[in-house]
């Protein structure tokens, strides 16, 4: 501390050199409070003589002495201010470290243990006290009967000290034990999740492609056995298994090809070259990773990440929903068969002995996975009537599956309850003028009305001027969102408008999303369009872009339905129905 305060010093005088705090009369109690010795310079006898004696020989030494010694008060004021940022200094840093020596000490918490502690030994003093009476009160009673019973206290003295060896004995060597069946609280535990960062998340992609490596080869070489793919490996692999099912060493044979691998692994981990594999294994370049990825680069690897992501939490969801709705009697056909089976084993295991169903069990599964699996990939018309197994799995129903089978029974009912033929409905309006208003109604204007498509404003055909058959195709009933670029406009009103496209047989329409008039509505006509592409509008994302380009004689540049989240299935959809009505229209010509 003192060396700090050494550094910080502006002055060069030393601390013993600067006038008592006490003596100057600008000092205050407040600012510093310590008590500071310092040194005054004394004059002797002699120098006060030649002080007085103007002619004396030490006129030099006392003209320098009055220099000394009369400074302005200006300058005793900055050495005392001086003096006093020093001790405010010193003061400063003294209660910085009393403050870190609080945080390390908790003073509080010691004080509070020691409370504790000091409780403790009080009453164990009361305790002890208490002790020591009841045996001063029991002595005189003991002595009096320590003679006749000198041989018996002997014997139990002998017999305590057995008994506490042993138990010393059984602690030292089961005490361990004893221990760790002990009950503890469990602890709650929060893992810290680490902060998103591309170079964590191309390390973690390729730790789980490592990883997935060993059970993927795995994988390949079963579906490698059961292929055929080499016919010496799989006929030996064959003969073998059924060797081993038919004489009772199915389970040998698993356990002694599990000790197998693990030798073979401890070879190879010792440095041996052993390919133990049916399908050669394709080694992979291994691309270095990158120190610096753009922005584009981040970008690009996040999207191919959720895309994976999104493509494997998928297959997972379609399995996991097929096996919920097998079980939950959602195809009653299909759950009928399994409920069969189960009750067909049931009965067997109760009758038949377990050698001869496991017997049973193991050459059907030989036998399904060398010879019919094998016909059955070969020959998938087969498959389809007979795999049995192949046929419920395909045939069971995912979540989104059910729920457009539902849209699309509510539909077909709805479209049988409005979609009445046309003669019926002029038979129907004839009988009602002529009969009067007490004659039955049979439709009224709101079902009349309900058979068509409507949008949030209104009816699909009045909202675009269009005929009443025109309406959205099934693909498109709800429209795709997105947002027209029009740049042959200049005004930024005109410029971008956001809204929904439809696509209908003949017409492609865009429906604005502001409230207006239906001038801000556009409507172009399939056969009118010169070319139709995938555009990107933003050169600077990666993709391939999420908008469409459209061409036309009444346009100077291409119209561009840009931010389209399912840009692909759009495009698809307008390029075909575009390619089916430019045919037919040139059929017609022709």
């Amino acid at each position: 501390m003192l060396k700090k305060l050494d550094k910080i010093r502006f002055r060069g005088h030393k601390r013993d050199e600067f006038l008592d705090l006490a003596e100057s009369p600008n000092a205050s109690d407040t600012e510093c409070g310590d008590e500071i010795p310092v040194k005054i310079p004394r004059t002797s006898t002699r120098d006060n003589e030649e002080l007085r004696d103007p002619a004396g020989p030490g006129t030099i030494i006392m003209a320098s002495g009055v220099q000394d010694f009369n400074r302005t008060e200006s300058d005793r004021l900055n050495e005392i201010k001086g003096h006093l940022e020093i001790a405010l200094l010193e003061k400063h840093f003294l209660q910085e470290e009393l403050r870190k020596l609080r945080e390390e000490t908790n003073a509080e918490t010691l004080r509070q243990e020691l409370e504790k502690e000091r409780q403790r030994r009080l009453e164990l003093e009361q305790k002890v006290n208490e002790v020591l009476k009841a045996r001063a009160e029991e002595v005189p009673a003991t002595q009096q009967a320590a003679k006749p019973q000198t041989q018996a206290n002997g014997t139990d003295k002998r017999s305590h000290t057995v008994c506490s060896r042993l138990q010393k004995w059984f602690c030292d060597k089961f005490g361990e034990y004893v221990e760790d069946f002990r009950f503890q609280p469990e602890e709650n535990t929060v893992e810290t999740e680490e902060p998103l960062s591309a170079r964590r998340l191309t390390e973690n992609m390729r730790r789980l492609k490592r990883g997935a490596k060993p059970v993927t080869n795995f994988v390949k070489n079963l579906s490698a056995l059961s292929d055929w793919y080499s016919i010496y490996t799989s006929a030996i692999a064959f003969i073998i298994y059924m060797n081993a099912v038919w004489h009772g060493w199915a389970i040998p044979m698993f356990l002694f090809l599990a000790i197998l691998r693990l030798s073979l692994n401890y070879l190879i981990a010792r440095g041996w070259r052993i390919q133990w594999s049916i399908v050669p294994e394709v080694s992979e370049p291994v691309e270095p990773p990158k120190e610096d990825l753009t922005v584009s680069e981040k970008f690009q690897l996040v999207l191919d990440v959720a895309q994976k992501a999104q493509n494997l939490f998928g297959k997972m969801a379609d399995i996991l929903e097929k096996i919920k709705n097998l079980f939950m009697w959602v195809q009653p056909e299909i759950t009928q068969k399994l409920y069969i089976a189960l009750w067909a084993a049931f009965i067997a295991s109760c009758f038949l002995p377990y050698r001869i169903i496991g017997l049973a069990m193991g050459l059907y599964a030989g036998i399904k996975f060398f010879l019919i699996d094998f016909i059955f990939k070969r020959c998938p018309r087969l498959r389809a009537k007979y795999d049995t197994p192949y046929i419920i799995w395909t045939s069971l129903p995912t979540d989104p599956q059910l729920k457009e089978r539902s849209n699309a029974t509510v539909s077909r009912r709805a479209s049988l309850y409005y979609g009445y033929p046309k003669s019926w409905m002029l038979q129907t309006a004839a009988s009602r003028s002529y009969v009067g208003s007490n004659a039955p109604t049979g439709i009224n204007k709101d079902e009349d009305t309900s058979r068509f498509h409507t949008t949030k404003r209104g009816n699909f055909h009045e909202v675009f001027n269009l005929s009443e058959n025109e309406r959205p195709l099934a693909v498109c009933e709800n429209g795709w969102r997105c947002c027209l670029i029009n740049r042959d406009r200049k005004m930024p009103t005109d410029y971008i408008r956001n809204g929904i496209l439809y696509v209908t047989e003949n017409y492609l329409c865009f429906e604005s999303s502001k409230s207006g008039s239906s001038k801000r509505n556009k409507v172009i006509k399939l056969t009118d369009i010169t070319d139709i592409q995938k555009y990107k509008v933003l050169s600077v994302l990666p993709g391939s872009g999420m908008g469409i380009a459209v061409s036309t004689p009444s346009t100077q540049k291409p119209l561009v339905f840009g931010a389209m989240v399912h840009r692909d299935e759009a495009f698809e959809t307008i390029f075909n129905q575009y390619v089916k009505i430019t045919s037919a229209s040139s059929n017609s010509e022709s």
